[in-house]
């Protein structure tokens, strides 16, 4: 009932703000690539073109098999846009000449610097924070304060977590590096190696799963999986859902690691204009309460609500880091995931 309410309102304001595209004999359209897979998603793509027009045709698959075929589709590719999770793919995809710069001053007002590409060619459309879960009956709330607190002997055989290939983990890896230099980031990963509950397998929900089982203490995971925890009646995540409190590390003295999802125009994209009028849509006040609300995400755009579910653990500060330098130092962090032994 919310998602069709909120729905139905961004539908309705949008068309009070702008008029209809006019008609015309030739069909307006935008071609996504997305790796993104909700239904949040789908909702405001429908509500883009019953406000512009502008018809949104999906490509969806995961982040590698669509970097390849636009490698392969080259300068023949339909894509205007690319949308994924994490600055690290983000930022991959311009390394390999995937994306071209744009200019909007819409995009710039509505999305932190820190957020966005400097270079214009992508541009973060919801954040979301590295957080810890913990069992509550264990852990006292002013535990972890930081990422460091993880390596001590206290948690040694508690700590759940995904594999060193999940792009979530470099990413979190790369701005210890940025902050703190390789050696610093070495002995955190050679720490939570030790104090693993486990071999690292699954995604996050999968560590959560994991935590309301007591497998381990301690869970590695993104605010969002909990959020959607939080909301979820399933009853196989109840046990976790009753049980789980949240503290958000810092890296040092520099906040709360943070990340995006968010999207950039592909290098050959044959409808410019329609693409960057999509991209300013999603970065929009009622778009970003959708994506709070849908999808347990923080909103880029300031002055946007969280979900209750997110609210109820507090607020943070995160740290102000370029997410370009998440991709610029993910080769580095993998190779210090690799010299830790990180499965």
């Amino acid at each position: 009932m919310m998602r069709s309410i909120l729905l139905l309102s961004l539908i309705g304001l949008g068309c009070g703000q702008a008029e209809r595209a006019p008609e015309s004999t030739e069909k307006r359209e935008v071609n996504v690539y997305t790796h993104r897979h909700y239904d949040t998603d789908k909702d405001l793509f429908a509500a883009f073109t019953q406000k512009t027009g502008i018809a949104v045709n999906v490509v969806q698959a995961g982040d590698d098999e669509l970097l390849a075929r636009l490698e392969q589709e080259g300068a023949t590719s339909p894509c205007d846009i690319l949308i994924t999770a994490d600055a690290g793919r983000l930022g991959l995809a311009k390394s390999r000449g995937l994306l071209q710069s744009a200019t909007s001053e819409v995009l710039l007002a509505s999305i932190p610097a820190h957020l966005r590409d400097p270079d214009g060619q992508w541009f973060g459309l919801t954040m979301r924070a590295r957080i810890v879960a913990y069992d509550k009956t264990k852990v006292k709330p002013d535990a972890i304060t930081s990422w460091a607190d993880l390596t001590g002997p206290q948690w040694k055989g508690k700590i759940l977590v995904r594999a060193s290939e999940n792009v979530y983990n470099q990413s979190l890896l790369a701005a210890m590096i940025a902050h703190d230099g390789p050696f610093a980031a070495r002995a955190w990963a050679d720490g939570i190696v030790r104090n693993m509950a486990r071999t690292p397998k699954g995604n996050d929900t999968d560590q959560l799963l994991a935590l309301g089982e007591g497998l381990g203490t301690i869970a590695i995971v993104n605010s969002y999986y909990v959020g959607k925890l939080m909301a979820s009646d399933e009853a196989e995540k109840q046990k976790a859902k009753a049980m789980i409190g949240v503290a958000f590390p810092t890296i040092g003295a520099h906040g709360v690691h943070v990340n995006v999802s968010g999207g950039g125009i592909a290098k050959h994209a044959p409808h410019k204009a329609e693409a960057l009028a999509l991209l300013e849509f999603l970065a929009g006040e009622e778009a970003q309460r959708l994506f709070a609300e849908g999808n347990k995400e923080y909103p880029v755009r300031p002055g946007i609500p969280m979900a209750s579910e997110l609210q109820a653990f507090g607020t943070f500060t995160p740290d102000s880091l370029n997410l370009e330098a998440l991709a610029r130092l993910n080769p580095d962090a993998v190779k210090v995931f690799d010299a830790a032994d990180w499965r």
